[in-house]
């Protein structure tokens, strides 16, 4: 346990960040699952809307550090990839 003044206040401030960050990371799983779920109904339109609303949320959280570069890019590209393979 935390017994000096600054690692209680550190203890604090990391519980804060710590569900911040929990929220986040829940927040941009959903738009994911939400591409995904278009992308099994088969839905070209709405998996490809479902995207555009996931990708700038997916980039976003690379600034605030939830991902990382590579992942995101990894994420956005699979996800791009399976929006454009229901069209052909």
């Amino acid at each position: 346990m935390a017994n000096s003044p600054q690692a209680k206040k550190r203890a604090r401030q990391a519980e804060k960040s710590r569900q911040r960050n929990a929220s986040l990371r829940s927040m941009v799983r959903t738009y994911i699952k939400k591409v995904r779920a278009q992308i099994e109904a088969g839905d070209h339109a709405a998996a490809s809307a479902a995207y555009k609303e996931a990708q700038p949320v997916i980039s976003k959280m690379v600034t605030k550090g939830i991902y990382a570069k590579n992942k995101a890019a990894r994420l956005q590209s699979r996800l791009n990839a399976q929006v454009k393979a229901l069209n052909s």
